[in-house]
């Protein structure tokens, strides 16, 4: 009986297809928006994600996300390093400041410093003439992705190059050297970064008497994390995240300021509500068409279980594959702008949430038309 419900299915092209693109649509539409809204969401937390060395980031208690400015007075540092189960913890300091190009213009920047002597929390993918540059006189390192762009600096002839290795840069009116380049995940927040050592980008700021942005901190082996965060806490009143939830941190904070889950959420509604009626309408009215068949069916007997189960295979076979359509589209999309700016993040739970949907759309679709066939009188095959 599945051989005739698919053909049923397949032989009536136009119902077929109408159903096809109802239900991939909606896949489409649900994937596509919410791969978006994930990759946008990573971003937030791309600087946390791009520095994977500590187990423990402590910040100032009152801190909502990873670019807020709360800094730490420097005695902090020291009474972390003597918590009980701290291998080491450095510093880390974060901040905008202004920069000046090489040919004149003026930008925003945000400047990173690292530990000057264990380099911690430097970008893992660093482009240099030799790996200790950036402990030379003045040496920052730059963005690659932004040095064609943000940071490109403006010929005598009125065109524009990329900002080069030795160029010199003025950040808050202070020298600085480009020593090299780096590669990081784009961020959410679009002003170019700068990678510095500690001490140098606190010179490159105005002196203030807390400087300290973070405290990156590796736990010793066989310690417990969540152990030696609580004692970080109690010790120095200051609050200690690990990596998931210091992303968390930022990633529920622009969830909470602004309006990017409402706007992908209606736009993934909107995707789910035109699936489920075109998919509907046109399955019951393919259903109509074949009543006949289902007529004939019952007249020579064929049990209720058995053409309940005929239509719902229709249903989740054209689930199925306009689900296929759907997914296969959207990863067409992300493949199209993966080298352009775009966000785009496709990890295996959207494919969950997309197939729980688009199965709610199938059943959906076959529930309107079981009523037709279970209460469907055999004699209907003999009307004219």
């Amino acid at each position: 009986m599945i051989y005739y419900a698919l053909k049923m299915l397949f032989g009536d092209k136009a119902r077929y297809l109408g159903i096809l693109v109802g239900v991939a649509f909606a896949a489409l539409l649900i994937t596509q928006q919410g791969a978006i809204f994930v990759g946008l969401m990573e971003r937030t937390y791309s600087f946390v994600a791009d520095t994977p060395q500590p187990d423990l980031w402590v910040v100032d208690p009152d801190l909502q996300h990873h670019s807020d400015s709360k800094p730490l007075v420097g005695q902090k540092l020291f009474r972390v390093r003597g918590v009980q189960g701290v291998e080491w913890a450095t510093p880390m300091f974060k901040s905008f400041t202004k920069m000046r190009l090489p040919s004149g213009e003026r930008r925003g920047c945000i400047v990173v410093g690292v530990d000057d002597n264990t380099l911690v929390g430097a970008p893992q993918s660093i482009d240099s003439r030799n790996g200790l540059d950036l402990r030379k006189a003045d040496a920052v390192l730059v963005d690659r992705a932004d040095i064609e762009k943000k940071l490109a600096v403006r010929t005598p002839d009125g065109g524009t190059r990329p900002l080069q290795i030795g160029d010199v840069l003025e950040l808050n009116d202070r020298r600085a050297v480009v020593a090299g380049t780096f590669s990081i995940n784009p961020s959410f927040f679009w002003d170019p970064v700068i990678y510095t050592t500690y001490s140098r980008a606190i010179s490159y700021s105005p002196q203030e008497r807390k400087q300290l942005s973070f405290i990156l901190v590796k736990v010793k082996p066989g310690q417990d994390i969540a152990t030696v965060a609580a004692r970080i806490e109690s010790a120095t009143g200051l609050k200690a995240y690990t990596e998931s939830g210091f992303k968390w941190l930022t990633a529920s904070y622009i969830l909470e300021k602004t309006g990017i889950l409402v706007n992908f959420g209606i736009a993934v509604l909107l995707g789910f509500g035109v699936g489920t009626a075109v998919a509907g309408q046109t399955f019951y009215n393919f259903t109509l068409d074949n009543l006949r068949h289902f007529g004939a069916l019952k007249a020579l007997g064929t049990p209720n279980k058995t053409l309940l189960a005929m239509v719902l295979t229709q249903a989740l076979v054209v689930g199925l594959i306009g689900y296929g359509l759907g997914v296969g589209g959207a990863a067409a999309f992300g493949a199209l702008i993966g080298g352009t700016s775009l966000a785009f993040s496709l990890p295996w739970q959207l494919l969950v949430i997309t197939g729980v949907a688009i199965l709610g759309i199938s059943i959906f679709a076959a529930a309107l038309s079981i009523r037709k066939v279970l209460y469907l009188e055999p004699g209907v095959v003999f009307r004219g």
